[in-house]
C-alpha cells in the first residue's frame, strides 16, 4: 500500500507544461516537484492542501492511498 498521485497527468493534460513551468505554477522548487511526481517523496499535508487549492482541485483528486 502506498500513496499515488496524478501530478504528471494533471500537468500534461490540463496545463501542457514542462515540469519546471508547473513547479513554478504551484510555487515549489523543481527538484521537489520531480520527487513528488515520481512518488519518491510526499509533500506535507499542508503542502498537499496548498497545491490542491492552487490547482482548484481536492487533495484526493491529486493524491490517493492505493
Amino acid at each position: 500500500m502506498g500513496v499515488k498521485n496524478k501530478l504528471k497527468e494533471i500537468r500534461m493534460r490540463e496545463y501542457a507544461e514542462e515540469p519546471k513551468e508547473f513547479a513554478k505554477r504551484i510555487e515549489i522548487n523543481v527538484k521537489t516537484y520531480y520527487v513528488w511526481e515520481s512518488g519518491s517523496a510526499l509533500p506535507s499535508s499542508m503542502k498537499m492542501l496548498e497545491v490542491a487549492k492552487k490547482l482548484n482541485k481536492k487533495v484526493e483528486d491529486i493524491w490517493w492511498l492505493e
